[in-house]
């Protein structure tokens, strides 16, 4: 498949659209082990405004556990799956088509 094809474009797109908020999540988890950041100042607050939302959803299954959020792990598991295995069985369900 060609950069050309619609298809391919739109998977690249996506492809590296999820490679770039994984980017965001590692910096997001990373900074959280640092307690003197504030998160309302820039950039914070736009890293926190990102990435809190998709993050919020894992933490509302996986509360924190002993003061250790293993929902960011859940969330960078999904992330990847999509990434890897989902995405591409889509292209190419709908390559055949």
């Amino acid at each position: 498949m060609s950069n050309s094809d619609p298809i391919g474009l739109l998977f690249n797109v996506i492809q590296s659209f999820i490679g770039f908020y994984t980017a965001l999540l590692f910096i997001r988890i990373l900074l959280s082990w640092f307690p003197n950041i504030n998160w309302f100042d820039p950039p914070f607050s736009i890293l926190s405004q990102l990435t809190d939302p998709y993050l919020n959803v894992f933490r509302s299954i996986i509360p924190p556990l002993g003061g250790i959020d293993f929902s960011a792990i859940l969330a960078l598991l999904l992330l990847q799956v999509v990434q890897s295995a989902v995405l591409p069985s889509v292209e190419q369900l709908l390559v055949r088509m």
